[in-house]
Formats: structure tokens, sequence, C-alpha cells
């Protein structure tokens, strides 16, 4: 399994990104999606989840902020980020679960979204 995140940048605050992430090598349409992030000095924490049939969950700080997706056809999953802030600096992993049951087992390389103020 291989994951190749994209879109990460530099952005001003209030400012938007999509992050996408391509998954290969596994049964996507049945994976369990997320994105983590990692800031500088702190630990690495999950963003959002989405599960094979859609479900959705988000970290407390980025709901009604961040949105995230999939496209089975393109075994991808997106994640848009509206309203930045600076806090949200960090680098965006993508992981994939095997299934909804599973842990997350498959991690992407990261890209790193800059969020000026």
């Amino acid at each position: 399994v291989q994951l190749q995140a994209s879109g990460g940048g530099l952005v001003q605050a209030g400012g938007s990104l999509r992050l996408s992430c391509v998954a290969s090598g596994s049964m996507f349409p049945r994976n369990r999606m997320a994105w983590y992030r990692q800031a500088p000095g702190k630990q690495r924490e999950m963003v959002a989840v989405i599960t094979s049939g859609g479900t959705t969950n988000y970290f407390d700080s980025v709901k009604g902020r961040f949105t995230i997706s999939r496209d089975n056809a393109k075994n991808t999953v997106y994640l848009q980020m509206d309203s930045l802030k600076p806090e949200d600096t960090a680098v965006y992993s993508c992981a994939l679960a095997s299934t909804d049951w599973a842990r997350f087992d498959y991690w992407g390389q990261g890209t790193l979204v800059t969020v000026s103020s």
C-alpha cells in the first residue's frame, strides 16, 4: 500500500487549501481514511476521518472549517480546509486502515501547510 499526499503550501490566514491523498495497492472502497497533522514541537493529532460508508468525524478545532471527502473511483481522499488559521500550520499526512475496524497501519509522506498571519 502506498499513499501519496499533495496540495500543501503557504496561505494567508482566512484562506483555503485542498489536500489530496491517492492510495494504491489497497481495496480503497473498504478502507477507512484519515488526515493527521503534526505541528513543530507538538504531538501528532487526528484532524478528520471518513469511513468506507462516508461517515465523517472531526477534531474539535477544525469542525465547521475542514471537510473530508473521498472519491472511490479515483482512490483519493480529500481535505478541504477553509478559514485557515496560523495554528493550523503543520505537516498533514493521510492514513489508511484496511477496514472500518482496523487501526491505521499505512501512512503517506506528509505535505506541509503553512498559514501566515
